[in-house]
């Protein structure tokens, strides 16, 4: 973990999980302009937001990870409209600049997953390899 790191405060908490609602919802109800969008299951999966709430990036995955780099374009170019939407929602001094970006983590939880099932590796452990 980084030296660095501070642990969000509840008052960032409070806000990101307000605004991972606001926006799941805007997508679950069709409220974004690009259609492509609403083509694939898009799902937010973690809202960070910086120490003085200017700053939001948003991660999100759509069903089997198809098209991430497209969405993730598609999703950018709405920032406007989901801006104005939390503003109208949220009573914050400031609404943040939002930023979408592809959770890589799914990817990563399958790559090792793949990796413990390689029968090298499962030799190593000790373990009989599973299908």
């Amino acid at each position: 973990m980084d030296a660095n790191y501070k642990e969000p405060s509840q008052r960032q908490k409070r806000v990101a999980q307000e605004i991972k609602k606001i926006i799941a919802g805007a997508l679950e109800k069709g409220e974004v302009r690009n259609p492509t969008i609403l083509d694939y299951l898009v799902t937010i999966t973690d809202v960070d937001i910086s120490p003085d709430l200017k700053l939001c990036t948003i991660y999100f995955m759509t069903l089997n990870g198809k098209n991430l780099g497209q969405i993730e374009d598609d999703l950018n170019a709405e920032t406007r409209g989901l801006k104005k939407l939390i503003a109208s929602k949220l009573k914050l001094r400031y609404t943040p600049e939002l930023n979408f970006r592809m959770d890589m983590s799914f990817a990563e939880v399958d790559r090792i997953e793949k990796l413990l099932r390689d029968p090298k590796v499962a030799k190593d452990l000790g373990r009989k390899v599973e299908d």
